[in-house]
């Protein structure tokens, strides 16, 4: 029998009791986790998103608006207006390539750099809200990204 007919432990009608679903705990621990990070990132002045697109630029600065999509799995639609907030605030610039001026990339600005001082707090205040085992979160991230890899 094909893994993707049915989980044949369930009666169908059981199949679509919420306690019996994966999705709900997850998007509920999803945002969950967004909801942690808020008063941490209002300190910062970000959004979750925001944060997210921030730690891209931390860890390699100058790339491409198009890998940052990529790299969050948010479309240009998404991203976009997320970008414009961020400049507006100071810590980011966009220009285009040297390369391809077709092209555009994202820089730090001086204020975006000294602001990665600051949010450095987050992760560990973060893990001790969570509050599990280094095993456990691998493991849980190793999943997550397990479910994002067999879905995009």
């Amino acid at each position: 029998m094909n893994q993707c007919q049915g989980d044949t432990q369930l009666r169908e009608e059981e199949k679509l009791r919420l306690d019996n679903q994966v999705c709900f705990p997850l998007y509920s621990a999803a945002n969950a986790v967004i909801r942690a990070y808020r008063p941490l990132l209002d300190e910062l002045d970000l959004t979750y998103s925001q944060y997210l697109v921030m730690m891209v630029l931390w860890e390699q600065n100058g790339v491409s608006v198009k890998d940052v999509g990529h790299r969050l799995h948010l479309d240009s639609g998404t991203l976009t207006p997320l970008l414009k907030r961020l400049e507006v605030k100071g810590y980011v610039e966009r220009a285009r390539s040297t390369q391809d001026e077709r092209v555009r990339v994202l820089n730090l600005t001086e204020q975006g750099r000294e602001l990665k001082l600051r949010a450095q707090q987050v992760p560990n205040a973060i893990k001790c809200k969570v509050d599990i085992e280094l095993e456990e979160m691998l493991e849980l991230k190793r999943l997550c990204e397990k479910i994002l890899t067999k879905l995009d």
